[in-house]
């Protein structure tokens, strides 16, 4: 049976990043039950992240992978249009990734430094074994197992291994996004490197321009009326008669063939964060809305403090998840304060159930 420091069940961009830190001076495995990234939603990289790929002595190389710059948000919100940009950040701009290409490399990233990558693969059991953990793994058709001194959740909102340990995911709401990608005309689009969002009486749309692909996408809760049977064709036509993003779409000649996907969106938390010789990362331990633009860079920065506590532990310091799960519960207040603001300023629905369940559930979460 292979022997482990650190099994981190999960190889996105968090499991990745935990993995890359830690494999230089641990034996560390990344199981995933995918053998390849597939394309999602979510490529915002926030300017901050720079920092921590620097930390994480990944910035070169992921600079040379070439993803267009993220330079700013667009907002119809609220009745008024808003623009800010990264001009004065001091990290400069962020970045639009691919988002399976992201992986793809962070994943690369991990193995180069050492790490076993497993995968496809499914966790079938998690037990305590002597002063660490076993894990039961299948592959295909065939069983196997091994020995961990420390698991890592990274398994994305299913969070499955640290459900396993019982832990439970508390969700403050129940948002969706139906999404697709699809194609602009070749000329430059004329919102280049920016995202726009924009609030409509259902929900809110967001859009982004990526190296001549582009996301489309509606948030909104699963029991809304035009949210049923949503087909490529209504998605797009609605986008299209938006007063903020319709022209976008329409100047740059937006088209897509793809299917509408449709996955969850909602914030959630786990509790707890960590316990003895566990604990979760990334959307397994938070799940952020997509209005906060956090996705990425918590999975990058949970990697990184979550690889710090791991190191702790494995030095004898029992308090290293504590303190990692401390800086989590901090976070979560500043994150619940921060959508509480953004939602509570669109005030032109006051009677539409999305609107009216938002603002009640973050002030309530505020209180």
């Amino acid at each position: 049976m292979a022997d482990y420091d650190v099994a981190v069940v999960g190889a996105g961009p968090a499991g990745a990043a935990l993995a890359s830190v830690l494999a230089p001076r641990y034996r560390v495995v990344l199981l995933d039950r995918l053998a390849e990234p597939l394309a999602r939603i979510g490529e915002s990289l926030i300017p901050a992240a720079r920092r921590l790929l620097r930390d994480m002595g990944l910035l070169t190389a992921f600079e040379a992978q070439g993803f267009p710059a993220y330079l700013g948000n667009r907002s119809f919100w609220g009745g008024a249009e808003q623009r800010t940009d990264f001009i004065r950040d001091p990290d400069g701009p962020g970045w639009h990734l691919d988002r399976a290409g992201f992986e793809r490399f962070m994943r690369a990233a991990a193995v180069a430094r050492g790490a076993k990558m497993m995968a496809p693969v499914r966790l079938l059991s998690v037990a305590r074994s002597g002063s660490g953990w076993r894990l039961t793994l299948k592959a295909e058709e065939r069983g196997f197992g091994l020995q961990a001194r420390l698991v890592v959740d990274a398994g994305g909102r299913t969070a499955p291994l640290a459900k396993m340990l019982g832990a439970v995911r508390q969700n403050t709401d129940r948002t969706v996004a139906h999404w697709l990608h699809g194609t602009d005309a070749p000329a430059a689009p004329p919102d280049a490197g920016f995202s726009t969002v924009e609030s409509t009486r259902e929900g809110w749309w967001y859009t982004a321009p990526l190296n001549g692909q582009r996301v489309v996408a509606f948030h909104a809760d699963p029991d809304g009326e035009t949210t049923k049977n949503l087909s490529t064709a209504a998605l797009v036509t609605q986008a299209r008669a938006l007063p903020g993003i319709g022209p976008l779409l329409q100047s740059s000649a937006f088209v897509s063939d793809k299917d509408v996907t449709t996955t969850a969106a909602n914030s959630a938390r786990l509790r707890p964060f960590s316990g003895t010789d566990w604990l979760a990362i990334g959307d397994a331990a938070l799940s952020f809305d997509p209005l906060a633009s956090r996705g990425l860079f918590h999975a990058l920065y949970s990697g990184y403090s979550g690889a710090a506590a791991c190191d702790a532990v494995l030095q004898g310091q029992a308090s290293g998840f504590e303190s990692y799960a401390d800086d989590l519960d901090r976070i979560v207040q500043a994150y619940n304060r921060h959508l509480a603001v953004f939602y509570s300023a669109e005030r032109r629905w006051p009677d539409a159930p999305f609107w009216r369940r938002r603002q009640h559930a973050f002030n309530e979460t505020n209180a």
